[in-house]
């Protein structure tokens, strides 16, 4: 195989590989955050769930404070009772009573209807606790491995840059100078393998005798349609044994 070919092969591999490295690393920052706002809505939920039991919790002192005022006021109707002098004062004194044992039934009906909510939202509270904590705890972890990833991916990309360096070195000038241009007009894909008569990458169909010199592998040919620079894979197994003639 022609060096400067050869040598080009390794360069795009090692580009494809700081390529597919680079666009990962890229990703993590945006998979931290989405792990975040995940741990911000647990946090939310056990705020949501400890309001709710707050607020429940409020309405039954309330009700509690309304119950004793009114037993209160039983009480006193109670004591008045044994005073009243007429029939009608008696009358007037049992109808408050009714009136007041009947809020009383009613407080406490109410109260015990928010013992039982009470019991449901400190359920909930216990269960949305248990669950950010199980989430905080995932969430850490699938950090730490993310930022392990980072720092493995981050190597690599170094290890990578300096191979790139010393292969470049060993590379013609006007290679690496054709290598370099359209790897930029190209999204930094600049050789590409033919196979079956087609550049893999346009899927564009060679001409015979363009294809039969990229078999050869002596020289830097470029594909008439995307212009990148092609070779021939001889392990490729369709395109193996197999020429095409020319007209």
């Amino acid at each position: 195989m022609f060096p400067d070919l050869e040598r080009l092969i390794q360069l795009q591999q090692l580009d494809n590989a700081a390529s597919d490295a680079t666009r990962v690393v890229e990703t993590i920052p945006s998979r931290i955050e989405a792990l975040d706002v995940q741990l911000t809505a647990g946090a939310a939920a056990v705020d949501d769930a400890n309001a709710r039991l707050s607020d429940k919790k409020s309405e039954r002192a309330a009700v509690e404070k309304r119950l004793g005022a009114v037993q209160t006021r039983l009480s006193r109707f109670r004591e008045q009772l044994m005073a009243v002098k007429t029939n009608k004062e008696y009358t007037a004194m049992q109808h408050e009573i009714a009136t007041a044992d009947a809020a009383v039934q009613d407080h406490e009906n109410t109260i015990l209807e928010h013992m039982l909510e009470l019991d449901d939202l400190t359920a909930a509270v216990t269960a949305a606790n248990a669950a950010l904590a199980a989430s905080r705890a995932d969430i850490e972890q699938t950090k730490a491995a993310l930022q392990t990833e980072r720092g493995e991916l981050e190597r690599t990309l170094a290890i990578t840059a300096g191979e790139r360096t010393t292969l470049t070195e060993t590379i013609g000038a006007q290679a690496q100078a054709l290598f370099e241009r359209i790897s930029r007009q190209r999204q930094g894909i600049a050789v590409v393998e033919a196979r079956n008569g087609l550049c893999t990458l346009c899927n564009v169909r060679l001409r015979p005798q363009i294809f039969n010199q990229v078999l050869l592998n002596t020289e830097l040919i470029q594909c008439d349609s995307c212009k990148r620079i092609l070779y021939h894979d001889p392990s490729a197994k369709p395109a193996a044994a197999t020429t095409v003639d020319a007209p």
